[in-house]
């Protein structure tokens, strides 16, 4: 190919793909609105606190921050909003092993700051990030195994190096409090048992689903 050819193939070419971005971007533009509820009051004052605090110092939202502490795009979708708020407060008091120190954020704030979370939640972001796959988790499942997976308590909670760990390992609780009473306790209203427990109450539970779940976790030893 000649010189002149060479030329011509990269003017041409690099407005054929200019073009395509013009077009891509543009749509883009075009779509950018609809992919987002509506900006609340509540919601604003959340994004301020969230800077107030340089969360994005440590996370990230929609691809925007640091990698030192987990992505939060989601968060709101994947963990209880009651357990997020009394983390925000005081992350150690919920979790003695979080690395969040005690930022001094009130509960009025823990509020906002989630609302804030909660709108980034339900941003269309084309199924990013994807959901966790708990890969050692037989697909086929029967009994509390199946309620468990269900109310997505490996969320938070952790068996056999499986799962989330914002909550206790679960992987060999059996052996630590083996009263199937103080279970279905726990679960139909944890501070009952825990104070100042952060995890939801479970007393939506069918009476079946309750007991099934109650014997998965005295298999846990």
């Amino acid at each position: 190919m000649s010189n002149k050819g060479v030329r011509n193939l990269f003017i041409f070419g690099s407005l054929f793909f200019f073009v395509i971005l013009l077009g891509l971007t543009f749509d883009t533009m075009s779509r950018i609105d609809k992919r987002a509820p509506e900006i609340t009051e509540e919601v604003d004052q959340g994004k301020r606190l969230w800077h107030k605090y340089d969360c994005i110092g440590c996370h990230t939202i929609l691809g925007n921050g640091s990698y030192f502490a987990p992505d939060l795009t989601k968060t709101t979708a994947n963990k209880p909003v009651s357990y997020i708020k009394k983390f925000l407060v005081n992350p150690r008091k919920v979790n003695p092993r979080a690395s969040m120190p005690v930022l001094g954020i009130t509960e009025e704030e823990a509020e906002k700051i989630v609302a804030f979370l909660d709108w980034i939640s339900k941003v269309d972001t084309n199924g990013w990030p994807p959901e966790p796959v708990l890969a050692a988790v037989p697909q086929a499942m029967a009994g509390g195994a199946a309620v468990y997976q269900k109310y997505d308590c490996s969320a938070c909670h952790m068996i056999g190096g499986v799962g989330g760990t914002s909550g206790p390992d679960l992987t060999h609780v059996a052996s630590r409090q083996p009263d199937p009473e103080w279970h279905r306790r726990h679960l139909v209203d944890p501070a009952s048992v825990v104070p100042d427990s952060a995890m939801p109450p479970f007393a939506h539970l069918s009476e079946e689903e309750l007991n099934q779940l109650v014997d998965y976790l005295l298999t846990l030893k």
